[in-house]
């Protein structure tokens, strides 16, 4: 099966089909054999033929079956729907969020295909840059390039048409890179007490918006939370960070603009524990008079986090800007240095044409993207899947395809 249709598949017309085929297998389990039905079927004559003497007060052995079997059908219609519906929304949101990117770097691969007949030397030059103009990365597009070049041999691929797949692939391998498994990485929690999550990044970046987002979420999971206003310098920052709290029905713990972050986080962790909430998520300054005192206001306050609750925080999440581009790149490199970051929140993905960045930061950078933001609502903070962002980058060229074929 091409990769295409596997992806299209994956998130479009796999969820209702499985749950189907699922459905009618375990039918087929619970069924007879054939031998038995042809029994079942003599007796429902049989039985047809003494309805008429049949008493009132007699039972049918055989209608609470059929009333059963009838009554189960719904329910699993429903568990069918929802799966459909969330595999679909990911995959909405994804094509909905990459319109721009996709707008761009679809355009420039058709182009590039529409010229060139043959995949030759001076194809990979052109498709080379269009990778770099998306922001993919000059490191990661050299390594992806290379093993275009080695798989189209492979292959003994000829048409340009037929590349586009190959692409498609090889970007999600990019991301994945040796871990095969290509598992969707979620947020790490702690099963045995408060999680803690630290966030980090320059002012601008949409760091308290989407700390505001996140919270909104877990509570409409049924988790308490509880968020610590730790960026005392900024001026506005607490007063935003309350009014995402009061907006998600969330508790802020506070105090007055300026004060020691390390001491608001404090105060946060200790509410928290007191209020036996299930995460405590922290907001930190983004700019200090220098990169060195942020750095060791950010040690600090970590240092806190370490001696209150033994193995937290249980992730550092480094907040950037999509659409700074190889500006981002610079960014995590800094605070990656000083922090120990465990995970990427991309926001603005949706406004950018450049959404490379992306394979860029996990290829050179090696930490894992955990969330990107698709959109300006509460609900377009989502868990970064490979698959999904590559299959809103190639959405048309895949629905194209899968209709010609």
């Amino acid at each position: 099966m091409s990769f295409f249709k596997k992806l299209k598949e994956k998130f479009v017309q796999e969820p209702m089909e499985k749950a189907v085929e699922d459905s009618l297998e375990q039918e087929e389990e619970k069924n007879q054999s054939p031998l038995e039905h042809e029994e079942t079927e003599e007796e429902a004559e049989s039985l047809e033929g003494e309805t008429e003497v049949q008493e009132a007060g007699e039972d049918l052995s055989e209608e609470p079956v059929l009333e059963t079997d009838a009554g189960d059908e719904p329910e699993q219609t429903d568990a069918e729907e929802e799966v459909q519906s969330k595999e679909s929304n990911i995959a909405s949101k994804f094509k909905m969020g990459l319109t721009k990117t996709r707008d761009s770097f679809t355009s420039k691969i058709n182009d590039l295909v529409a010229r060139y007949r043959t995949v030759d030397e001076d194809f990979f030059e052109e498709l080379e840059e269009v990778l770099i103009s998306a922001d993919v990365g000059v490191n990661a597009v050299m390594e992806m390039i290379d093993e275009l070049e080695m798989e189209v041999k492979r292959r003994n691929i000829k048409d340009t048409q037929l590349v586009k797949e190959v692409i498609s692939e090889k970007l999600v391998e990019l991301y994945y890179g040796d871990d095969h498994k290509g598992a969707v990485e979620e947020l790490q929690t702690n099963a045995d007490g408060l999680t803690i999550y630290l966030f980090v990044g320059v002012n601008g970046v949409g760091k308290t918006t989407t700390i505001g987002k996140l919270a909104h979420q877990l509570k409409t999971e049924g988790k308490k939370v509880t968020l610590a206003a730790g960026d005392t310098f900024r001026a506005g920052a607490i007063d935003q960070l309350d009014e995402w709290g009061k907006r998600a029905g969330v508790n802020v713990i506070k105090h007055s603009e300026g004060s020691d972050p390390a001491a608001v986080i404090y105060d946060g962790i200790q509410s928290a524990k007191s209020k036996q909430a299930d995460v405590l998520i922290c907001d930190t300054a983004g700019r200090l008079q220098n990169k060195v005192n942020l750095m060791n206001e950010l040690s600090k306050v970590k240092r806190v986090i370490e001696r209150e609750v033994p193995g937290a925080p249980h992730e550092v999440l480094l907040v950037l800007d999509a659409t700074t581009g190889q500006n981002a790149m610079s960014q995590a490199k800094t605070f990656s240095e000083a922090t120990d970051v465990s995970g990427i929140v991309l926001t603005k993905l949706d406004g950018t044409a450049k959404g490379g960045i992306v394979l860029a930061i996990r290829n050179e950078l090696e930490i894992p993207v955990k969330l990107v933001g698709l959109g300006e609502k509460v609900s377009d903070l989502e868990t970064f899947d490979a698959h999904a962002f590559v299959y809103g980058l190639f959405a048309d060229m895949i629905e194209e395809q899968t209709e010609e074929e």
